[in-house]
C-alpha cells in the first residue's frame, strides 16, 4: 500500500503511516490507553463510539467497525475473511490515500488494524481530524447556510464525482466545514472508485432525503427550499 508501513503482531496485521506512528504497538487502537495517557480528547456516538485523541500535536480520529442491520445484532464486529485487501479497513485506507493524491478534500489516513481469525475479522481506523471543522447537519441545527456555502457544497461533491468517487452513505453527517469555509466529505467505508454516471443523481438524491429527513425530526432545522437548488447550481458548474 503507498506510504504505508504493514507490521504482524500475534493474529492482528496494522497498516501505518511512519511518520506519526513509527513502530506502533495494538495499544493506539484502544480507546483506554489514549485515556490512560490523558490524550483522549473527546467521544462521538453513532452506530458505534468514535474516540478522538492528541498525539505530538495533532488531534486523531479513531473508529472501530461495526455492522449495522439485523446481520449486526449477531456479528457485531466481525466480518468474514476473505484475504486482507477485501477488508474493509483496508479498503478505506486505501481509498482516502488515493483520493488524497487526486487533491481531494477527505482527512488523511493514517493507520488501520486487521484482527484476523480463521474466517472472521475484526478491524479499526485512525485518521487525522479536519481542523476546526463541524458537520453541516450541526451547522443545520444552529443556523441557515449561506447559499454560497451549498453552492460550495455541491461543487465539492461534483469534484468526487468527476473523479468517480461513490461514497455510500452521502448524508448531510458526512459532509463538514471547517472555519475558511472548506467542504469535506467524510466517511468512505464500503466506497469505491466506480464507472459510468448512471449512479450520481440517486448519489445526490440521497442526500436530499437524509436532509428532508432531518427537517422532519427537528423542529428547527435550517433547511431551506432553496438550498438543494443552490447546491445543484454549485455541482452543475463543474460540469
Amino acid at each position: 500500500m503507498p506510504n504505508f508501513t504493514q507490521k504482524n503482531e500475534d493474529n492482528n496485521i496494522i497498516f501505518f503511516e511512519p511518520s506519526v506512528f513509527s513502530d506502533p504497538s495494538l495499544r493506539i487502537f484502544e480507546a483506554d490507553y489514549w485515556r490512560s495517557q490523558e490524550s483522549l480528547t473527546g467521544t462521538s456516538s453513532g452506530r458505534g463510539t468514535t474516540y478522538f485523541f492528541k498525539n505530538k500535536g495533532k488531534e486523531y480520529v479513531l473508529r472501530h467497525y461495526l455492522r449495522g442491520g439485523l446481520v449486526g445484532k449477531v456479528l457485531h464486529d466481525q466480518y468474514f475473511f476473505t484475504g486482507v485487501e477485501k477488508t474493509r479497513a483496508w479498503r478505506e485506507l486505501h481509498m482516502l490515500a488515493q483520493m488524497r493524491k487526486l487533491a481531494l478534500p477527505v482527512p488523511r489516513p493514517i493507520a488501520a488494524k486487521i484482527d484476523k481469525g480463521f474466517a472472521y475479522y475484526r478491524a479499526d481506523l485512525i485518521i487525522e481530524r479536519i481542523e476546526q471543522a463541524s458537520d453541516v447537519h450541526q451547522l443545520l441545527m444552529q443556523k441557515p447556510l449561506e447559499a454560497q456555502v451549498w453552492r460550495s457544497i455541491g461543487a465539492c461533491i461534483g469534484k468526487f464525482h468527476q473523479h468517480q468517487v461513490f461514497h455510500h452513505d452521502l448524508n448531510i453527517h458526512n459532509i463538514m466545514l471547517d472555519d475558511r469555509q472548506q467542504v469535506w466529505l467524510i466517511d468512505f467505508d464500503k466506497c469505491e472508485f466506480k464507472q459510468g454516471d448512471s449512479w450520481k443523481e440517486a448519489n445526490l438524491q440521497r442526500l436530499e432525503r437524509s436532509l428532508e429527513k432531518e427537517l422532519r425530526l427537528n423542529q428547527h432545522y435550517h433547511y431551506q427550499q432553496d438550498a438543494m437548488q443552490n447546491l445543484l447550481d454549485g455541482y452543475h458548474s463543474l460540469l
